[in-house]
């Protein structure tokens, strides 16, 4: 065989050199031809493998050779007949693998249009059904891991590579809705020849195969390829036990970055559970990616796939023998997620309708004993999914509660009484019920029918929602008549509205959980909006709620950019100070005085106890307050401008020796307090507990170091109120009024 090798060597270097050189287009035909019989040539069974990777070295260098060669080279000299038979059969006759891989390198090595002499080669070399050898070749043990990484590269990024470089001149052969499906044509092909193998006893592998599928479903293209592979297979593994290994085999070979696009695009792809078991076989139980994406991916993390999906899913999962446990163990997790608070509250409403179908789809497969056996735990899951989703405003939410509720209680036999709600049938609760009773599997070869009630109607003419619910019929049987004598007159719910995003709650307790939880900004503003009218109209529960609202609001951030920001909120703290008085000052009074509060936020809590100060010495003030009705609220006082011109000499002498004196200690007024253009201030209750905090023993020096990049202003209790005035204008309608709270009887001094 060296021999051999040998003199292909010299045949190869003279047909190159007479290429290269000659003008004669006889003798560059000849050489032609023989170049082809060289490329024809193949190793002997015996030969060893350096002799088989001399051959291979040979036909790329000549391969090469001629995909390299201009257009206006040595071809222009051959006849044109005779043109593109020579070079077709050069290329025809190489091997597949090294042909494949010379005219892909050559149409990528060049642009706009260049290498125009191995795109018709490679579009018939397509045609020919060469790819089929191709795989087949690329299959064997004897290829080397690196070219099969660079077949599969080529091979699936042909479109990619053709379109980019031939742009106008690309051939439609190229195109990805037409070149996919003939690559799934040929791997069908190449899987028939590894079923003749098998027939005869010889050993194949699919590992190219499945490595080759694995790539094109990740790159985008598992629908076009799984259109023509699925339907065919199906038919091939009706009946026949070895195609069934060889199914199960090409998708367990898969690698597993790739395993989840081609497990997904069959489940889409197959028409019935039994297909799709002979397609997989069990693959659930044996690959960890693959029973991450069926039993919780496609349950639990989408929501987009149809209710026939979902139904051969949760189908293939029951038909596995040993995966019924599996199929027990996904029904605990769909009644675990369907009963989470967070869930009902945070998952969009069409994924919890996809869940409660997945639900009763599972309920319809498991057997009565099966169902039995987990009776108190199905239960225990149900009764907490029920309670939080009759809790919801949406009423297909609380719709969807009621149904699943329902199937549950019927399948697991839950005693002489079971559940039964009254709501209003539409398709979505139909389709629900009827998910319960297994598929026949008849209906699996037509796309599955759509429950629509147009036009539908009884016998009597009536429509659906004349004749009512299921809950409404039975209440007209016998178990009615208990209530006959009911005096009890049901609630005329017609003209109720759904609450909308952009509603604020009707009680206060609803404003604080919806600042508390400010997920949307329409809600969010219309609650800060109308929360001060809520306190004003309802002085008891604002008692009640005023401190912990007050501080919700102290804390909170303008996250919508709402407009009036600062102003809504600090009028509705305005209106908690006056209803609320004593708790809500003392709180924002410590606060003032406590770390890590910011500048902004502690003038903003003077402005708002110097508001809530104004408003409760002026009584008529007050009143215009308790009956505003605006969605505003009331007009509140302002803080007034420091008095330039002619101020008061009783108040100015007055706050004057405030600010002076370091007692705690006040001297007895003779004169009432008045502020300017208003009439005589009277005593409010907040004046009392204005004032830093009294501590217990001296104060010590703050020992924690401050945070890196952090501004925190230090007011101890015993920081002089003439320090503090340094703010402006508000802390001395603060100190006005707490002096006049404490005319008759003296206290501490703010």
């Amino acid at each position: 065989m060296d021999t051999d090798v040998a003199e292909l060597g010299g045949l190869v270097r003279q047909a190159v050199a007479t290429l290269s050189s000659s003008d004669d287009g006889a003798e560059i035909a000849s050489a032609l031809v023989v170049a082809r019989q060289c490329l024809g040539s193949v190793a002997g069974k015996g030969s060893s493998g350096r002799e088989r990777r001399a051959l291979a070295t040979l036909h790329a260098g000549l391969l090469q050779t001629l995909a390299a060669s201009p257009t206006g080279g040595w071809l222009r000299l051959l006849p044109a007949d005779q043109r593109l038979d020579l070079l077709h059969g050069c290329f025809l006759a190489a091997s597949p693998r090294l042909a494949f891989l010379t005219m892909v390198d050559a149409i990528a090595a060049h642009s706009g249009g260049g290498g125009g002499h191995c795109v018709p080669i490679l579009e018939q070399f397509l045609q020919e059904e060469r790819m089929v050898r191709l795989l087949c070749e690329a299959g064997d043990a004897e290829t080397l891991l690196a070219d099969r990484e660079v077949l599969l590269t080529r091979i699936t990024a042909l479109p990619d590579h053709s379109a980019n470089k031939l742009q106008h001149a690309n051939r439609p052969l190229f195109y990805p809705e037409n070149y996919y499906p003939l690559l799934a044509r040929e791997m069908l092909a190449a899987l028939g020849r590894i079923h003749q193998s098998l027939r005869d006893g010889s050993d194949s592998s699919v590992s190219f195969l499945s490595q080759l599928l694995g790539k094109v479903c990740v790159q985008g293209h598992s629908d076009t390829v799984l259109q023509v592979l699925v339907p065919r297979l199906a038919l091939l593994t009706q009946s026949d036990g070895v195609w069934q290994r060889i199914c199960w085999r090409l998708v367990e070979d898969v690698p597993e970055r790739w395993m989840e696009s081609v497990v997904a695009g069959v489940v889409r792809a197959t028409a019935g559970p039994e297909v799709l078991s002979r397609l997989l076989g069990s693959i659930v139980l044996k690959n960890k990616k693959a029973e991450f994406v069926l039993t919780h991916k496609f349950l639990l993390l989408q929501y987009h796939h149809k209710t026939c999906v979902l139904q051969n899913l949760l189908g293939y999962l029951a038909r596995e023998k040993s995966g019924r446990c599996l199929l027990e163990e996904v029904l605990r997790r769909l009644l675990t997620a369907w009963g989470c608070r967070a869930s009902v509250r945070h998952s969009p409403v069409e994924q919890q309708a996809y869940i409660s179908k997945a639900i009763t789809v599972c309920l319809g497969l498991l057997s009565p004993t099966q169902l039995e056996e987990q009776r108190t735990e199905l239960l225990s899951l149900t009764l907490a999914g029920v309670e939080c989703r009759l809790g919801s405003s949406l009423p297909r939410v609380r719709r969807l509660g009621m149904v699943v509720a329902e199937c549950v209680s019927d399948r697991i036999n839950a005693g002489p009484h079971p559940l039964n709600f009254q709501y209003e049938d539409d398709d979505e609760t139909r389709e629900v019920r009827s998910l319960c009773s297994p598929r026949p599997p008849s209906s699996w070869e037509s796309p599955p029918q759509s429950h629509r009630s147009e036009g539908l109607q009884t016998d009597s003419g009536e429509t659906p929602a004349d004749v009512g619910s299921p809950g409404q019929t039975e209440q007209s049987g016998p178990e009615s008549e208990l209530d006959s004598d009911d005096e009890l007159v049901p609630y005329d719910l017609s003209g109720d509205s759904e609450l909308g995003e952009g509603s604020a709650p009707a009680y206060l307790t609803g404003c604080l959980e919806v600042l508390l939880n400010l997920e949307s900004a329409g809600r969010g503003g219309a609650t800060l909006n109308a929360l001060e009218r809520r306190v004003r109209r309802n002085p008891s529960a604002a008692r009640e709620v005023g401190e912990e609202l007050t501080k919700v609001l102290l804390h909170l951030e303008d996250r919508f950019a709402t407009p009036g920001f600062e102003g809504v909120r600090q009028q509705a703290m305005v209106a908690l100070a006056v209803t609320g008085t004593v708790p809500v000052v003392q709180y924002l009074t410590a606060e003032f005085y406590a770390v890590n509060y910011s500048l902004s936020q502690r003038l903003h809590i003077l402005d708002v106890l110097a508001l809530a100060a104004q408003e409760l010495a002026d009584p008529g003030l007050r009143a215009k307050g308790g009956d505003s009705t605006g969605e505003g609220g009331s007009p509140h006082p302002q803080l007034p401008d420091p008095p330039s011109a002619d101020p008061s000499p009783g108040w100015r002498q007055i706050v004057e020796q405030r600010l002076q004196s370091k007692t705690r200690r006040l001297s007895k007024a003779t004169d009432c307090v008045r502020l300017p253009g208003r009439g005589a201030v009277g005593a409010g209750p907040a004046g009392a507990h204005v004032g830093p905090p009294r501590v217990p023993r001296p104060a010590r020096p703050d020992r924690h170091p401050p945070r890196q990049g952090a501004v925190r202003l230090h007011l101890g209790p015993s920081l002089p109120p003439r320090h503090v005035c340094a703010t402006g204008n508000a802390v001395r309608h603060v100190l006005a009024v707490a002096e006049c709270s404490q005319r008759q009887a003296p206290g501490r001094c703010s």
